[in-house]
């Protein structure tokens, strides 16, 4: 690969010898101005794929057309259309088809999972999470804590930040279980953290966790679409996410559920839903509940069709894309990013997230010298000449290019804006 470059005419050349250049004009790109906004933003809310609105138009079309016929006729028929995103989802996220689903929404699929997973006693009544969780993550453990009749102020237990800018080691997560583990019920960590943009590594968390005897589950809300993970390899017992974010399938998403192939028959608590009954006999309507062996055994209700008629366009881009090349556009994207920061903006600019490719996404979190006061000025620089990023409190503007849609000519844009803004 060449040297970065700080030209418009570096940036165009790399763009056009972009093998997955062709997949920006598969996404409706905000206007700025009379052109095209430059969107940093797909962390927060992915672009809509073009396809989307033909992809709910149709279904609308067959609601209109079948009514409740829908169910069974149609190219995908709603009864089963859950199943239709499948395949493609696996691949994103490295698992077995039959461990995900596609249902309801991220803090929903949280609360589901410790019910099956958060299984605390007297002895182990404790959940580890990262200080600064997201409030979705932060809110859920408390208030399962307090459900089972146990007080955060003992049963919560915080990862600390042991290296700059909040980035947590491995070494501190080891020393977290080492003092806390025989009391920890379930650790719960992000895949990305969303503050620093730093990425957890699943696999070896998972192990350590279960090394110490506690169930092990992820909030892969900002990695998915983001890393190539394998959650079928990483021995996690389960994660949830979301799809708005990465997966660019809308404003409140259908969300999604990782449960690990050895639940998938295990006798375990959950809180039921006629949808998770056995498709087999599910139409049996008996009175006992026989979950479908996998992660659908934990639906509650049939899948809706208008919300997952978005998240099978987008998937679809992703499995023509590949996860693999998409992660190597990302770390070309976002180290030019980083580079330009670096070399041109020093002055101005800080990066918090971790600098080693394997501890971060797509995401650069960024802070500007002199203060909040001093980044809130440039985050609103930056949104009014059509830099879209987003603003985290206290002090952080986000950053992430997403290699579907974004180009190096949107990284040069950026760095140019802040010169801009600085004078010079």
């Amino acid at each position: 690969m060449p040297e970065y470059q700080a030209t418009a005419e570096w940036a165009s050349a790399r763009d056009a010898a972009d093998p997955l250049r062709a997949f920006r004009d598969e996404f409706l790109i905000p206007p700025h101005e009379g052109r095209d906004s430059t969107y940093f933003c797909g962390n927060s809310l992915g672009l809509q794929p073009r396809a989307v609105r033909e992809a709910v138009n149709t279904e609308l079309d067959y609601w209109g057309e079948l009514a409740v016929e829908g169910h069974f006729k149609g190219r995908l028929p709603w009864m089963d259309y859950h199943e239709f995103v499948r395949d493609d989802l696996a691949a994103v996220v490295g698992a077995r088809p039959s461990e995900v689903v596609a249902m309801n929404t991220l803090g929903v699929n949280l609360h589901l999972m410790m019910v099956s997973f958060y299984r605390p006693t007297e002895e182990r009544p404790a959940i580890l999470i990262e200080a600064g969780a997201f409030p979705t993550d932060r809110y859920a453990v408390e208030s399962q804590i307090r459900f089972h009749g146990f007080d955060p102020a003992s049963a919560l237990i915080e990862l600390q930040a042991d290296e700059p800018n909040g980035v947590v080691s491995m070494a501190a997560i080891e020393r977290a279980l080492a003092e806390h583990g025989s009391r920890i019920a379930l650790v719960m960590l992000p895949g990305v953290q969303y503050r620093t943009g730093q990425a957890f590594d699943l696999k070896a968390i998972t192990a350590l966790g279960h090394r110490h005897g506690c169930a092990v589950g992820f909030d892969l809300a900002h990695a998915v679409g983001n890393l190539p993970l394998q959650l079928h390899d990483s021995g996690a017992d389960f994660a949830i996410w979301c799809s708005y974010k990465y997966l660019n399938s809308g404003p409140g998403a259908v969300g999604g559920a990782f449960v690990h192939e050895r639940h998938a028959t295990a006798v375990l608590p959950r809180f039921a839903g006629w949808w998770g009954h056995d498709k087999r006999t599910r139409f049996q309507m008996g009175p006992e509940f026989v979950p479908t062996p996998g992660a659908d055994g934990w639906q509650l209700s049939n899948p809706p069709i208008l919300a997952l008629a978005p998240l099978r366009v987008s998937l679809q881009l992703f499995r023509h894309a590949g996860m693999d090349r998409l992660r190597e556009k990302s770390l070309a994207l976002t180290g030019y990013l980083e580079w330009l920061v670096q070399t041109q903006l020093a002055d101005v600019l800080q990066v918090v997230t971790p600098t080693e490719a394997a501890r971060r996404g797509a995401q650069l979190s960024i802070c500007v010298t002199g203060g909040r006061e001093r980044g809130r000025a440039l985050f609103e620089h930056l949104m009014a000449h059509g830099i879209i990023g987003d603003w985290r409190e206290p002090d952080v503007i986000r950053i992430s290019p997403a290699p579907l849609y974004n180009r190096f000519a949107d990284c040069l844009a950026f760095a140019q804006a802040v010169q801009e803004w600085r004078g010079g």
